[in-house]
């Protein structure tokens, strides 16, 4: 369920695997595991609807996935691999970015701590479905300061001043808090959870606000796009506006584009979220993703042996 395909990529290399592909892929190994992300999904079945692959219908392609594996390796062994397996979601800033911000009517039905509430209360849901299917151990990565992204400081009622759109940030931190709380208590509630939360919201705003200590030099405009700061969506000439320019060195740039953050951040922060500690600058914890992996050899031998068995090729598995 992790929708940063990057850091996916960085935290897999840090894993010694692959790149996790996709559930839908045709064909694809799933050796290593199963990627069940959908590009612009939120928590909340109405973000985005009819564009994604919602959270719910993610949570009922890994049900296939359990299923598949109880066939093919027995009920006992399918249990011990869903649970050393490892659970990395992120998922949260598309339904406030257009689910709320971009959705006047969903504005008038909810106050911002209302809504932060129902979409952790879905979250939560979910996560317990994972926890009751015998998953333990989950990764977390948190929302981002969502205001400061090019294409919300360039919505900022005071942009001329170059500020970040406060009020979009004010829901990642409320949403991020929330979490956290969560969190805590279900470590508290359900024997044997366990999990690493990122505060990615500080350790991201730290490198926008000062990018020369990080080995950046611009953390406000996007390398990629139009308009002021970049925030015009148009990098590479595919949107209705086919203008855009694009800066000389994408390795000086916190932002790629309107939305996106740079290769290099995200190779940052995935170093961080392999080895980090729960404590500033990387504030990673309690638990981080290499006290996972460190003890999961038995993961890669017996999902290779389902995915390896000539009838699962011809499988649910695949579409």
């Amino acid at each position: 369920m992790c929708a940063k395909l990057l850091l996916h990529a960085d935290t897999a290399e840090y894993a010694k695997l692959p790149l996790i592909p996709p559930f839908l892929q045709p064909n694809a190994d799933y050796s290593n595991g199963v990627n069940f992300a959908s590009g612009g999904a939120g928590v909340l079945a109405e973000t985005n609807q009819g564009l994604v692959i919602d959270l719910q219908t993610q949570l009922s392609h890994f049900e296939e996935v359990r299923i598949l594996l109880s066939e093919k390796l027995g009920e006992k062994k399918a249990k011990g691999l869903i649970s050393e397996a490892i659970y990395f979601i992120s998922i949260g800033s598309n339904d406030y970015m257009g689910g709320y911000l971009g959705n006047p009517k969903m504005q008038e039905s909810y106050n911002p701590e209302q809504y932060v509430w129902m979409v952790i209360g879905n979250l939560t849901r979910a996560i317990q479905t994972l926890y009751g299917k015998g998953a333990r151990k989950f990764g977390f990565l948190s929302l981002s300061p969502l205001g400061c992204l090019p294409a919300l400081r360039a919505l900022n009622p005071e942009a001329n001043k170059g500020g970040c759109f406060e009020a979009a940030s004010a829901l990642a931190l409320a949403h991020n808090e929330a979490l956290s709380l969560v969190l805590t208590n279900l470590k508290h509630d359900l024997e044997g959870f366990m999990y690493s939360n990122s505060n990615f919201y500080y350790w991201l705003r730290e490198r926008i606000d000062n990018p020369t200590n990080y080995g950046f030099k611009d953390g406000v405009n996007a390398c990629c796009g139009s308009g002021p700061y970049g925030g015009i969506f148009t990098c590479g000439g595919t949107k209705k506006v086919t203008k855009y320019s694009l800066c000389d060195n994408v390795g000086e740039y916190v932002w790629w584009d309107s939305f996106h953050a740079t290769e290099k951040i995200h190779e940052q922060f995935a170093k961080a979220l392999w080895n980090g500690v729960n404590g500033p600058p990387c504030s990673v914890g309690p638990y981080n993703l290499e006290n996972f992996f460190s003890n999961n050899e038995m993961i890669k031998l017996t999902i290779a042996d389902v995915v390896d068995a000539p009838e699962t090729q011809q499988g649910q598995f695949h579409y």
